[in-house]
């Protein structure tokens, strides 16, 4: 438990023996705040007393002065405190620092098991197109989401199903059947997603110029982009492959190879992987069954044209189709059947979906259908619903290939890096294995945490050269206070022994107090799903650390019990720093 979570747990306490009040919190709805001070501040913790002062009917200076008085007496951590217009100041006990610093320190490992188990979905991409911009964050929130729910408990299964059917997928490969010559990923020498890509927006082009000799020759915009011979064509195409049309599905079979073969590659290098990986061409089967079992119970219901619709008006939401009139399933019919296959197949008790916030429909849509399908679990499955990530100049567009590559951004922050570590000229005694190494951990982590300093609930725009300052609340700062702990460390030369009596300064407290903080944040940081909260508490910890390390001599100090606390007190916050990054999926080097 951290400093503060023992203040407030101690204030609670005594509050409801004082005041006779029960569960302060919550029977009376308190929100008693226990704010950590900066330095410089009277005091290490205030306490604001306002919120009793309407309960108890007493001057809120009055009240922190009885708060004061029975916390010196009945708590061994309080040193002396100060009331000031009703804000309690408290000054805590140079031991308590101490005790508490080395109790995160032998603690530091330490995962108390939540015995549940979560599912986690991300990426989930088409095999018509590489990954791009957009899938890098949709990566980077789930893999961090997993990694966080790990450290703080929970047992994780990383999944994603892969969306490797359907009229998209149909485009890509008509296309190429029109026009690929028999083009290969090595004839061509390009990735295998890239290349299936590149004829999706060749499928485009092509059928935007069916519409417009459609509409020249007199027809309406909406009714020629249904007539376009080319749309009719992979409609077509779509029917075969789900009759199973032995054509079709042996070109099918070997783009979408081509393709899983380029994601690995982007995969490898984002630094993300997944437990389990579905495929849409065996679940939307599962959920036709389900559709038609949904008909035998009269949940769901038929129209003259053959579609099934689920009526979902007494949930506040409209009707929704669930299969088209000629049999084929719509991306809700996958859906229905891999959660349904989720949680049959494994023994979860939470499925979080990484998926843009254009979907907070279709899983609200999801979410009741399966409940009154009768599945109870329904209400364990959880939208984690991100925004956009757009550039300066604008959204991007997959259709038109005006999108980021993510393979290409991943290459471009590792260049930047490259240039930016040779202008410094820091690594000159490193091999040139080394180099490397150091250029992408720096390129890509500049990416990553650019991405998930971020709420993910907010629309995010990403500028490539901001992320790789080298100052500021960015992934290379960070980084570089860490290789700057580990130089300081490995001078040293030994290890720092632990002190028993040394009395903490200013700066080196407010840093063992963020440091306690550590697995409060992680707590939170998985009750709610952000990355967010652990990147910022980082950012943090390593102002306070620059703080400290300025202003506090450590190699050069005389005072042994001085020195060795601020080691360990380095040693702890390097660590602290490593793993907070790992979180994050985002790597150390050791020089920079």
């Amino acid at each position: 438990m951290n400093i503060k979570d023992i203040i407030e747990s101690k204030v609670s306490e005594i509050i409801q023996s004082l005041y006779q009040i029960n569960d302060v919190n919550q029977t009376n709805n308190i929100n008693l705040e226990v704010q950590q001070n900066k330095t410089g501040f009277e005091g290490d913790f205030t306490i604001v007393t306002f919120p009793l002062v309407k309960i108890l009917k007493k001057s809120p200076d009055l009240i922190a002065v009885e708060l004061g008085d029975a916390l010196s007496t009945q708590s061994d951590f309080v040193e002396s405190y100060k009331v000031v217009k009703g804000f309690l100041n408290l000054t805590i006990k140079n031991n308590f620092f101490l005790e508490n610093f080395y109790s995160v320190q032998e603690n530091f490992e330490l995962i108390e098991p939540k015995n549940e188990t979560v599912m986690v979905e991300y990426s989930s991409p088409n095999t018509n197109k590489p990954l791009h911009l957009g899938h890098i964050r949709n990566n980077l929130l789930g893999f961090s989401v997993a990694q966080i729910l790990k450290e703080d408990g929970f047992d994780v299964i990383k999944t994603q199903i892969i969306n490797d059917r359907g009229i998209h997928i149909c485009k890509s490969m008509l296309a190429w059947q029109k026009s690929g010559k028999n083009e290969t990923p090595e004839s061509t020498n390009l990735k295998g997603d890239k290349l299936v890509g590149n004829y999706y927006v060749a499928f485009d082009k092509e059928y935007k110029k069916e519409i417009a000799e459609l509409v020249a020759q007199g027809s309406e915009e909406e009714t020629a982009k249904k007539q376009a011979p080319i749309i009719l064509e992979a409609q077509k195409m779509l029917l075969d492959w789900e009759k199973g049309d032995e054509t079709v599905r042996n070109l099918w079979e070997e783009m979408n190879t081509w393709v899983y073969t380029g994601f690995a590659e982007t995969y490898k290098r984002l630094g993300v992987d997944f437990d389990q990986v579905q495929y849409e061409s065996n679940t939307y089967l599962l959920g036709k069954d389900l559709i038609q079992q949904g008909l035998i119970s009269g949940i769901l219901y038929r129209k003259e044209d053959g579609s099934v619709w689920c009526d979902l008006s007494e949930e506040g939401l409209d009707q929704k189709l669930l299969l088209r009139g000629d049999g084929t399933s719509v991306y809700m019919t996958q859906d229905l059947g891999t959660a349904v296959q989720r949680f049959q197949e494994n023994n979860i008790q939470k499925l979080i979906y990484t998926v843009g916030n254009e979907q907070d429909y279709h899983f609200e849509v999801l979410i009741k259908i399966l409940r009154k399908l009768g599945y109870s679990w329904a209400e364990n499955l959880y939208h984690l619903s991100y925004g956009m990530v757009e550039l300066p100049e604008g959204k991007m567009k997959s259709r038109e290939g005006t999108v980021v590559d993510a393979d290409d951004l991943m290459q471009e922050m590792y260049e930047t890096a490259k240039d930016k570590a040779q202008e410094l000229g820091k690594l000159e005694t490193l091999s040139e294995e080394d180099k490397e190494k150091s250029y992408e951990t720096v390129g890509i982590g500049a990416l990553k945490y650019f991405m998930l300093k971020v709420d993910p609930r907010k629309k995010m725009l990403f500028n490539p050269a901001e992320s790789i300052d080298f100052s500021g609340n960015t992934g290379p700062f960070i980084q570089y206070t860490y290789a700057r702990i580990q130089s300081l460390l490995n001078k040293a030369n030994n290890s720092a022994e632990k002190v028993s009596a040394y009395e903490i300064n200013a700066s080196e407290k407010e840093l063992v107090m963020n440091l306690s903080n550590f697995k409060a944040v992680i707590s939170r940081a998985a009750e709610t799903l952000s990355p967010a909260l652990i990147a910022n508490y980082i950012y943090e910890v390593v102002k306070s650390y620059n703080s400290f390390y300025q202003n506090n001599p450590i190699l050069n100090q005389e005072d042994e019990n001085a020195k060795n606390f601020r080691l360990e007190l380095s040693e702890l916050t390097g660590k602290t720093i490593k793993k907070g990054l790992l979180l994050l999926g985002i790597g150390t080097v050791d020089r920079m």
